[in-house]
């Protein structure tokens, strides 16, 4: 639909930052997805949904590339020491940054050679993807000045799929 958009003229005013969001937003909408797969599994008990949590993991990893590219491209003109002036005025960058940075660290990481390489240090290292989300919407709450209803939508679904993850028997005991 992006690209349908960018070629029919419908992305708005400003074509560069629509982009730049929907990217974002579709990076955030896939990392969602993947960090669902794990609690839908037990819940439903269908075990062959851990397929797509890798492809759903890298789709991620694409989208959040193509909003940093995008970014890079069309908000500031290739120009690095305008980069460098946004990181220093405006910290939910940085926050991106670093999501993206894990999710890069995870898609390097996400191969079977490297499972095999690292052990069981490989599923410490990919529960780092929990931070990403994190980060990911502090990211977008930072960014938005007005209007925090889908931030806010996205900060409750990653709060309620992060909560799957508590290991509960251990807190009653």
């Amino acid at each position: 639909m992006i690209v349908y958009f960018a070629f029919t003229n419908q992305l708005g005013p400003d074509p560069g930052n629509a982009l730049t969001k929907d990217l974002g937003e579709w990076a955030l909408r896939f990392l969602c997805l993947t960090l669902l797969i794990t609690p839908l599994r037990k819940v439903t008990g269908v075990s062959k949904l851990i397929r797509f949590r890798r492809m759903l993991g890298l789709f991620t990893l694409f989208y959040g590339l193509l909003h940093t590219v995008s970014y890079l491209a069309f908000m500031l003109g290739w120009q690095w020491l305008t980069l460098l002036e946004d990181l220093y005025q405006r910290p939910y960058i940085i926050v991106g940054a670093l999501a993206v940075i894990i999710l890069v660290i995870l898609g390097i990481t996400s191969t079977k050679g490297m499972m095999r390489r690292l052990g069981r240090n490989w599923s410490r290292l990919h529960r780092l993807v929990y931070m990403a989300a994190i980060l990911a919407v502090v990211h977008y709450l930072w960014l938005v000045k007005s209007d925090y209803s889908k931030p806010a939508f996205y900060l409750v679904v990653v709060f309620v799929l992060l909560c799957f993850r508590i290991p509960w028997k251990r807190i009653r005991s």
